[in-house]
Order: structure tokens, then sequence, then C-alpha cells
């Protein structure tokens, strides 16, 4: 059977005020309904039940009685169910009230000087103790038992190292974490054993996620859960905050990221319409939103949009984009449906999350039209490396590769066990670093990487990591299309500079990484990104396969097609294929 979910769909979420509880659930359902969702993620349970709880460990929302029916999320399902939208619930088992705390005091977070963390008046919860581990299942099972919800979402099922103004309160020291933990509990990031209490919370939230999982496939199969890389639904919030440097390709990255790991397993990136949550009633530049979803519909994630509150008092400017791009999606869902990674190039995301090594591998990538995927470092052993002709890896020490035999760019410090490395250059002084495009990576002296029709040399590491790409046989578009005999690679999810801008003969963005669909011979380039490579390729004339002129748009932006006709470089060593390998290195 196939699960409603593994279809494209389009979210809207209301973050719902205490004082929302009396809501018109008619004219919310109108406007999701115009703005192009299908499905609703609604507030139901955890810290506040909008619902009539009988639970004596859950607090009833008080402004249900407003309500004739005292009961928000039974009205909200049926209403729902009457236009065909689903309702999804966001739970937060992260915060308890004062009351329970002090009732249940294994249940909540120990700083290592033995304080609580108390945040707004409720105090953070771990999930060690019995409030995650038993009471979550409780709240599931009143829910199911009253209410057909299409899914779960629980919001900030985490450790509370840091809380939601960044703070950081350390490593939780509760009795459940002593019980669980084997040896003596590290204080923060800087203490002795840190690693290894990072791992250890890893592993309680895996297990965790995976019981929700199997509980709710037990009670209610339709019902998917929407969390981390290991849910049924991978969950990416795209956010912005003060003070936190800007990386324009964050949602882009995460998407690929969740696609490599799990290729058929939806993403959902839930964008955020505010600025950040100390300004929650402060809208998002409408602009950067645009990016939001753009990203996450060009890597194949299913887009959602946040507000907090309700949408007839919502002030935030970026809804008007939001709803065009949500019925883009709706209106070319067939496009979107079933796609999987079809890059040939992976870049590696070190452990440390994007470094400035990842970040300009990054840039240089998407700058010269490569594909590629994104995969953590710590899932390099949970993907089948083979179907990648290139890894890239931005100074990652000492990296294990298993089998894999294909090219290798590695910069700074990495190490590929049992693999000869070829050292290109180095940056590690001023004077090297400057005069990089001095040493001959690209056509000059080398023939490492000449481009038809170009003279002079390709400068730097994009000259480096694109040698390497093309000794390994990838050359710009040509990779995503090879298996498919030789046909054209379609870039069909295109981003345009500008969100208004998505019409025939508008600018189609370069591609860090294709996409195609599931049994299709047929590779389809998709877009990544957004505006950072927009400005860099006009769309082309679309043209079929007989070669003619054709009106056929994509997903409503104009194809742009590169010939499938592979080129390979001249010198077979360009990657620096030493002892018969064929890794290369950048230093």
């Amino acid at each position: 059977m196939r699960l409603w979910w593994h279809d494209p769909f389009r979210m809207f979420q209301t973050n719902l005020r205490e004082i929302d509880a009396g809501l018109d659930v008619e004219k919310v359902l109108d406007y999701l309904e115009e703005f192009g969702a299908n499905t609703w993620l609604l507030s139901v349970g955890g810290i506040l039940s909008n619902y009539p709880t009988d639970l004596d460990f859950q607090t009833r929302n008080p402004h249900l009685a407003e309500r004739p029916s005292g009961d928000l999320v039974g009205d909200a399902v049926k209403a729902a169910a009457r236009r065909g939208i689903r309702v999804m619930g966001r739970m937060d088992f992260s915060k308890i009230d004062h009351r329970r705390a002090e009732a249940h005091p294994d249940w909540c977070f120990v700083g290592p000087q033995g304080a609580r963390q108390v945040y707004n008046g409720l105090t953070s919860v771990c999930p060690s103790g019995d409030y995650y581990q038993v009471k979550l299942f409780e709240v599931l099972d009143e829910v199911l038992d009253r209410y057909p919800l299409d899914g779960f979402f629980c919001n900030w099922m985490s450790f509370n190292e840091v809380d939601y103004s960044r703070v950081y309160h350390g490593v939780c020291h509760c009795v459940s974490c002593h019980e669980r933990y084997d040896g003596p509990l590290p204080d923060g990031r800087d203490s002795p054993g840190y690693e290894d209490w990072q791992l250890f919370s890893a592993t309680v939230l895996a297990d965790l996620t995976q019981r929700i999982r199997d509980h709710l496939a037990a009670r209610r199969p339709e019902a998917p859960l929407v969390l981390g890389d290991q849910a049924d639904i991978v969950f990416h919030e795209a956010n912005n905050a003060v003070g936190r440097r800007l990386w324009h390709h964050r949602t882009s990255e995460a998407v690929s990221a969740a696609k490599t790991y799990r290729p058929t397993v939806p993403v959902l990136t839930n964008s955020v319409g505010f600025v950040d949550m100390p300004y929650r009633m402060a809208s998002e530049d409408p602009h950067h939103f645009a990016q939001y979803l753009l990203q996450a519909i060009a890597r194949g994630a299913n887009p959602s949009t946040y507000i907090m509150g309700t949408p007839s008092d919502n002030p935030y400017a970026c809804l008007q984009v939001a709803g065009e791009l949500t019925r883009f999606h709706r209106d070319h869902q067939d496009v979107y449906r079933d796609l999987v990674p079809a890059a040939e190039t992976l870049l590696v995301r070190p452990k440390e999350g994007s470094t400035p090594d990842f970040q300009g591998l990054y840039l240089s990538l998407l700058q010269r039209h490569v594909p590629f995927d994104v995969l953590p470092e710590k899932r390099l052993l949970d993907v089948d490396l083979r179907r990648y002709r290139v890894i890239v890896l931005p100074d990652l020490g000492v990296v294990e590769l298993g089998e894999y035999d294909g090219g290798i760019v590695a910069t700074g410090a990495t190490e590929v066990e049992r693999l000869p490395v070829r050292r290109l250059a180095s940056y590690e002084t001023e004077a090297a670093t400057r005069g990089l495009h001095l040493q001959g990576w690209g056509a000059c002296g080398r023939g490492l990487s000449r481009g038809r029709g170009r003279t002079g040399c390709r400068d730097g590491l994009a000259g480096a990591v694109q040698s390497a790409v093309r000794a390994a046989g990838e050359v710009s578009w040509a990779g995503a299309a090879r298996a498919s005999g030789g046909r054209q690679a379609w870039q069909h999810g295109a981003v345009p500079v500008d969100y208004r801008a998505f019409v025939p003969g508008g600018r189609a963005g370069c591609a860090p990484g294709p996409l195609c669909r599931r049994g299709d011979r047929d590779r389809r380039a998709v877009n990544g990104d957004g505006p950072a490579g927009a400005d860099r390729d006009r769309a082309r004339p679309v043209r079929g396969r007989d070669g003619r002129a054709s009106a056929e748009q994509i997903g409503g932006y104009r194809p742009a097609v590169r010939s499938a006709r592979p080129r390979r470089s001249g010198a077979a060593t360009a990657a620096g294929r030493c002892a018969g390998s064929r890794s290369a290195a950048v230093r």
C-alpha cells in the first residue's frame, strides 16, 4: 500500500498561542485552500492540550471554553476531512509546568551544578526520564483513541543543552541520565568524554524515535512521525537567527544531506515565517523566505510554511510569496513525485557542520555547475558510495571510505586510509595562499581542466575540484544524463534569481545536485539552490529529442538543456592518481 506522504504534499503550520484556542476552523481552512496547502500541522498536546484531555499530567487549554464543543482538535479534524485536508498533530513534550516539575523532579533536566532549566516559566524535560519514555505514549494513545490524525511532529525533542534563546546549559545530570550513562557524565562541550556523551544522547533519541514510529505504525499506519533523519518523514526547519552568520544555501544543504542518506524517504522543510524566536511577530524578508521554499522544492523536499498564531491576525509580509510558491508546487506536483538523488559527485559535510572549507567547496561546485550531493561525515559508512565517481573531503582528518575506489579531492588535513595521496598545492602560509592561482592547477602546464573554447587557467580550489570531477568522467550535466544512454539532462527545477521570475524565459540557475525519478531512465537534473547561482545561466530555448524548439515547460520553468555528450580531460592523471589509485588532494 502506498502511504499518502510518499506523494508530494504541502503543509501549513499554525503554532498556536494559548489565546488561539477559539479560532474559526472554517476560516483557517479557507486560507489553507487558497494558500495551496493540503496538510495542516495543528498544535494538539504536550505543554498545553487543545482538546479536553483526561490525563492528570496534561493541561487543558482554558480558552477551549470559548468553543461550543470545547474541543479545537475535534472541530479541526472533522472540518478538514470534509475538504480533503489532512491534519497532523504538533506535540511538544520538551517542557512541563512548575506544579508537575515539583511532583516529578525525575522528569526534569538537571544541569551540571544541579539547577533545573526554566524557560518562560516552564521547566525543561530530559528524554532519558519517564515523561518521554512512558508518558509520551499515553498522550499519543489518548489522542489516537479520539481523532484520526494523519501524523505527528514532536517539537524540540532534545537533551536541552541549549534553550530557545541559545543559552548553553551543559549536559543533563538528572537521575535517569546517571542511571543510563556508563561512566561519569561530562559537564559540557569542553569536558573529557563529551564525544562519548554525544553518542549516548544520539542513541537515546534514536531509540525513542524508533519506539514512537513502531507505536504509531501499530496504532495507525497512516500516521507518520515527522522528526529527525531517522523518522518516517525527515524534518528540517529553514530559519534565520539574529546574530547567526548567514549561509544562503543552508536549506539546500540540509535537504540534500537527508535525501542522500535515505533517498526514498520524504523530507519536509518547515520554513519559518518570522525572523527569530525572540522576534516571532516580525516577518522574514519575502525574498529570503522564498529561498527556503525554492531550495526545498528543487532538492525534492515538501514545502511547509510556519507561522505563530493564526492567519487572520498574522503580520508576516512573506506569506504572499509563500502562497505563490506553494501553489506552484501544487500545480506541478507530478514533476516532483518519486525523485531521488542522481549526482555522481559527493561533498561530505564535516562533523562540525558547515565549516569554511565545506562552504568554499560547496560554492566551488555550485559555481562550476557540477551536480553534487551532500552527506554528513557520520553517515559515510551508511551509504553505498560506489555510485559516486568523485568524493570531495573538506579538511576532515582521518577518513574511512570502506571499499570506495573512485576519485577523491581532499583539502586541509584530510587523510584517507589505504589510499596514496598526491599533494597538488599548499596554502599553509599567506604567500602560498595568495599564489594559488599561479600554481598551474588549471589548463596551464598540467592539462588538468582546459575548457573547450577557453584559454588560460582555472584557478584555485574550484579548478582542482572540477579537474578531479572531469578526470573521473563527470562533466557538468553530462554525468546526469550518461545513464540514460546519452539523452539530454533536463534542468527542470531551475530556480530564478527572483521568485517572481518563474515564467517562461525567466532566469534559470546552476544546479548543485540532480535528482531523477525512481525507475525512470531519463535523468532529470534539478537545481538545488536559489539566488546564489541564479544569474549564471540564462534559460535556453527548449529543444525536443528531434532537436527542434519545443514549448514544453516542466514545473513552470523553462528547462535549460545541456549536451549529454561526455567530455573527458585529455590527461588521464588529472585527478592525481598515484600507484593505480584514483585519488586527488589539495592541501
